[in-house]
C-alpha cells in the first residue's frame, strides 16, 4: 500500500499501458516517426505510454551493434538513434494534447561502463579490491551502481527530476525495481511528489512491500502460471491457485499489471502466440476486465508473431491492417467507460460465478453499484456446454463484441468454443 503522504491519482484504476519499443517501431526508429501511430493508439483506446529507456546506451562491452537499452550511458541525455531532446518534448506534448499519459524506463541499479559518471565520480559504482567496476550478475554490458553511496542517490533522483521539471513526463516505470532498495524509492517518490502530484509509479517486481511506494506492479508469477497451463493441459486449478495468492498476499490498493507480453518475454521467451496459442486472445480478455490495469506491447495489436532483436535493429512488420486493433478498443473503451472494472477500487468488487459443467470455464462478474461486467473465457481446447446456476447473475446483458442480448433471469446454458471468450454488459 502507497504510503499515506503519496497522492494516488484517480485516472489510474481505469487506465491502461501500452509499452513502447522505438528502435523496432518504425522504419526510422525515432520519436517522430512514432508519433505517427498516435491518432490510431488513440483510437484503440490507449491511456499510457511506457518509453522503454530512451537514453544514449554504452559502447564499451556493447551487446550487438546497437546496444540494450538498459545499458545507460548518461541518465539525462537522449539516445541519438531516436532523435533529439526536443523531438522527445514534442512527442509527449502531442501525447499530452490527445489525453495521453506519458511514463519512462528508468534504470536504477546498473549503468553502461562509460557511463558519465564513471569519470567524475567513479564511487558511484561497486568495485573490486582492485577498484575495478564489476556487473551485476552475468550482465557483462553494464555494472553495478552503488547504493549506499548517499551522493549517488541524490544524483540519481535529480536525473528524474530533470524528466519531471524538464519534459513533463508522468511517471516512471523501474526497471528490476527490487534490485534497488526500497529506501531509495521512497526517497525518489518523496522528491517528485511536489513537482507533479499524481504520477504514476509501476515496479517491475513481485516484492509485496514495493507497494508502500509503488502503486502498480509486475504479475510475473500469473504469466508464468498461465504458460505453463497452456502448454502442459494444466487443470484450471493451477490459475486459481495465483489468483488467490494475489487476493490474500498483496493490499486491496495494489494496482497489479496484466500482460500476455513485453521487451523480456518478446525476446528471450516467445511471442504470445508462441507462448499461448489459441488462448492468446482469451488471456488478453482477462488482462482487460480482471481487477489491475492490462498492459499491451508494441504490434500485440498485429497481433505480432515475430520475435523482435534486442540488441539491433530489428522492426515490427506492420502489414498496414491491425487485425485487434478493434478487439482491444472494445476492451479498454469498457474499461474506460463501466466502473465495474476500475481496478484496486474498494467499490468494485469481482465474484467467481459458478458454472455447472464448465469446469475449464472461467466465470466471474465484476460489480461496482448497478454497473456490472460478466465474463466467460473457456480455457480448454474443446468446445463446452456448462449452465449458468449462480443467482449473482440476473438481468438483461449485452455481448460486447457483437451487441447481442441475454437475459439471465433462471439458470442458463451456453456453449463455447475451444479457447473462446464472452465479455457481457450489464444494461438497465
Amino acid at each position: 500500500m502507497t504510503d499515506n503522504n503519496y497522492k494516488r491519482a484517480d485516472w489510474i484504476a481505469a487506465s491502461n499501458i501500452y509499452e513502447v519499443n522505438i528502435r523496432q517501431y518504425s522504419a526510422e526508429g525515432s520519436f517522430n516517426a512514432f508519433a505517427q501511430a498516435l491518432p490510431r493508439l488513440k483510437d484503440m483506446g490507449v491511456e499510457m505510454l511506457w518509453f522503454m529507456p530512451i537514453h544514449p546506451i554504452g559502447k564499451i562491452n556493447r551487446k550487438g551493434v546497437l546496444g540494450s537499452y538498459y545499458s545507460i550511458r548518461d541518465f539525462k541525455g537522449v539516445n541519438p538513434e531516436f532523435g533529439t531532446a526536443e523531438d522527445f518534448k514534442n512527442l509527449i506534448k502531442r501525447a499530452h494534447a490527445l489525453g495521453m499519459k506519458v511514463i519512462m524506463d528508468w534504470v536504477a541499479n546498473h549503468a553502461a561502463w562509460d557511463n558519465v559518471w564513471t569519470t567524475e565520480h567513479a564511487e558511484y559504482f561497486v568495485r573490486d579490491t582492485a577498484g575495478n567496476f564489476i556487473p551485476p550478475y552475468d550482465w557483462t554490458d553494464v555494472i553495478q551502481i552503488d547504493h549506499t553511496n548517499v551522493a549517488e542517490q541524490n544524483a540519481m533522483i535529480e536525473a528524474m527530476r530533470y524528466w519531471v521539471t524538464d519534459f513533463d513526463i508522468d511517471g516512471f516505470r523501474a526497471d528490476l525495481a527490487h534490485l534497488t532498495p526500497l529506501s531509495f524509492w521512497k526517497k525518489a517518490r518523496t522528491n517528485m511528489e511536489p513537482l507533479k502530484p499524481g504520477l504514476f509509479w509501476l515496479a517491475e517486481s513481485e516484492e509485496i512491500s514495493y507497494h508502500e511506494v509503488f502503486d502498480a506492479s509486475f504479475t510475473w508469477a500469473w504469466m508464468h502460471a498461465t504458460e505453463k497451463f497452456y502448454k502442459d493441459q494444466l487443470p484450471i486449478d493451477h490459475l486459481y491457485e495465483v489468483l488467490k495468492k494475489y487476493d490474500t498476499d498483496f493490499p486491496a490498493t495494489a494496482y497489479r499489471m496484466y500482460f500476455t507480453s513485453n521487451h523480456d518475454e518478446n525476446t528471450w521467451n516467445g511471442t504470445g502466440v508462441e507462448k499461448y496459442g489459441h488462448m492468446l486472445k482469451a488471456l488478453a480478455v482477462f488482462s482487460c476486465t480482471w481487477n489491475g490495469i492490462p498492459m499491451i506491447y508494441s504490434g500485440e495489436e498485429l497481433p505480432n508473431e515475430k520475435r523482435l532483436q534486442f540488441f539491433d535493429k530489428d522492426m515490427i512488420n506492420w502489414t498496414g491492417t491491425c487485425l485487434l486493433h478493434d478487439f482491444y478498443k472494445t476492451l479498454l473503451g469498457l474499461r474506460k467507460t463501466n466502473k465495474a472494472l476500475r481496478a484496486a477500487d474498494p467499490a468494485s468488487a469481482t465474484f467467481y460465478i459458478h458454472t455447472e459443467g464448465g469446469k475449464n470455464v472461467l466465470a466471474y462478474l465484476r460489480k461496482n453499484g448497478a454497473d456490472e461486467v460478466l465474463v466467460l473465457l473457456n480455457l480448454s481446447n474443446d468446445t463446452t456446454a456448462f449452465t449458468i446456476t449462480d443467482e449473482l447473475v440476473s438481468g438483461h446483458f449485452m455481448q460486447v463484441f457483437n451487441k447481442s442480448t441475454i437475459y439471465f433471469n433462471k439458470p442458463i446454458s451456453l456453449t463455447m468454443p475451444p479457447w473462446d471468450y464472452l465479455v457481457f454488459e450489464k444494461k438497465g
